[in-house]
């Protein structure tokens, strides 16, 4: 097989093993709360540990890349994941399974976004849409294979299992990477800016684990407010420092450039939203509806295949409707068919489930890719790692932000409840919250011009397609 065509296939093993991960992780939480002591809402610190980790690592990832060259970085990054997931399976205690999940964060901090800095860098921008859409179709068997594999695993094995699955798959990844990812480098690499990176990282990291146990009485109310102090502290802090430094860890200039700014604050507030889902679901279909790991897994694993589904249409969609109006309709379509899981009862057919979460899953795929294209339409070659670190900082950030809101909105309503265990009833508001939120990100998209990422989406700018008309 030609190189140029199995590089996608390698990135995509990194984003398979992240998919992966953290589907099998959600559909299995009861089950490894119960055998390490902890309760599933307390796990969460497992789940905003790992995006945590992400986030604060990942603006290390385009000088490292630019610096050491994306092959090596590559390959280390899955060996790092590896090791991170072996120490998922081995943990005991909450502790040790977070600190775990922290190292894997370290290494997907580097998979992800340096694979994505290689398509980016090698092919032309009329084939972006295209690669992106190509390369996460068989990313996402992962999140297709993860809620029923994990489910089986968990219900007649055990679940340390999933966690060892990522060994193979690293180890292939690895022999590939060194065989077929080319050894991209910058020509000119400025100074790391460690200062600058310790700020944003001390910030994301008080702000997002303060929001995260916000409400879950696992630390006093004083610690949890002295977190979130200090977070904002050094995000201000790092504001400060990033205006006085050439070149900062993170580039915050690139938000002047309009569909850089909309594809990062818009699928910031869409993620928030839809982040919470595969937490959320599977705690109401084993917590609320009393269904075993398995039978859970059966049932959202759908919303992937709807995934898939949308990667095929994703290019021809923009090609006839452009990213502005795409963004701003599948918005709404999106969390639409988010909110609906605010209706799932005990009694609603499995049937109906499956149906509403495949075709939610395809509006939402076709959002994600239209955001992730976006975001490149402007930005030259010289910045492109830049913007990579900074768009991948984005995404987890949110993704983590909300995992934290959701729960945060189910432990309110239990407590408006007058506490006791988790029911299905603690659920609807939650997920009618996170919709909302979702539906907000329309307000930003709504400012893109509607030529934005034209060039991207092969279609001719409005003004020139008025011309032609007139011309015929």
């Amino acid at each position: 097989m030609r190189a140029d065509r199995i590089v996608p296939l390698i990135i995509a093993v990194a984003l398979f093993m992240e998919n992966m991960d953290s589907t099998v992780i959600a559909t299995s939480l009861p089950a490894i709360a119960a055998d390490i002591g902890s309760n599933p809402l307390a796990l969460k610190l497992a789940i905003t540990s790992y995006l945590l980790s992400l986030a604060i690592f990942i603006p290390a990832s385009g000088w490292t890349a630019d610096r050491f060259g994306a092959r090596t970085v590559f390959r280390a990054a899955i060996g790092v994941f590896v090791l991170g997931s072996i120490g998922c399976a081995l943990s005991s205690s909450l502790t040790d399974f977070v600190v775990a999940r922290i190292v894997q964060g370290m290494g997907g901090a580097m998979m992800t976004p340096v694979g994505r800095m290689v398509l980016v860098r090698s092919i032309s921008r009329r084939e972006l849409v295209r690669a992106m859409s190509w390369v996460s179709t068989p990313a996402l068997i992962g999140p297709v294979l993860g809620p029923p594999v994990g489910g089986f695993i968990t219900t007649y094995a055990t679940w340390h299992w999933i966690f060892l699955i990522n060994v193979p798959i690293g180890l292939i990844g690895i022999v590939l990477a060194t065989r077929y990812i080319p050894e991209l480098r910058a020509e000119h690499h400025h100074r790391f800016d460690l200062k600058g990176m310790a700020l944003a990282g001390l910030g994301i990291a008080g702000v997002a684990f303060g929001l995260s146990v916000l409400g879950l009485n696992f630390l006093p109310w004083t610690v949890v407010a002295a977190l979130i102090g200090a977070g904002a502290i050094f995000i201000a802090a790092y504001l400060l420092h990033a205006r006085h430094t050439a070149n900062p860890a993170l580039d915050l200039t690139l938000f002047r450039i309009p569909t850089f700014r909309a594809s990062v604050l818009g699928g910031f507030i869409f993620r928030l939203g839809i982040g919470a889902l595969p937490f959320l679901l599977p705690l109401l279909l084993q917590v609320g509806f009393g269904k075993t790991p398995f039978q859970s897994g059966l049932i959202t694993f759908v919303s992937a295949m709807g995934a898939m589904g949308m990667k095929i249409a994703a290019v021809t969609i923009l090609r006839r409707l452009g990213f502005r109006t795409v963004l701003i309709v599948n918005a709404a379509v999106s969390a639409a068919f988010l909110a609906v899981c605010a209706t799932f009862t005990q009694t609603t057919p499995v049937g109906i489930m499956l149906v509403l979460l495949l075709i939610g899953g395809f509006f939402r795929s076709l959002q994600f890719t239209s955001i992730n294209t976006i975001a490149y339409a402007e930005i030259e070659q010289a910045r492109v790692s830049r913007a990579t670190s900074l768009v991948a900082v984005a995404q987890q950030l949110s993704l983590s932000s909300g995992v934290a809101l959701g729960a945060l909105a189910v432990e309110t309503t239990v407590r408006f409840h007058g506490g006791g265990p988790l029911v299905a009833a603690d659920f609807p508001p939650a997920f009618l919250l996170i919709a909302t939120i979702s539906t907000l990100s329309i307000f930003i998209f709504a400012k893109l011009s509607p030529d934005a990422g034209a060039e991207l989406a092969n279609r001719l700018p409005a003004q020139t397609e008025t011309t032609d008309q007139r011309a015929n």
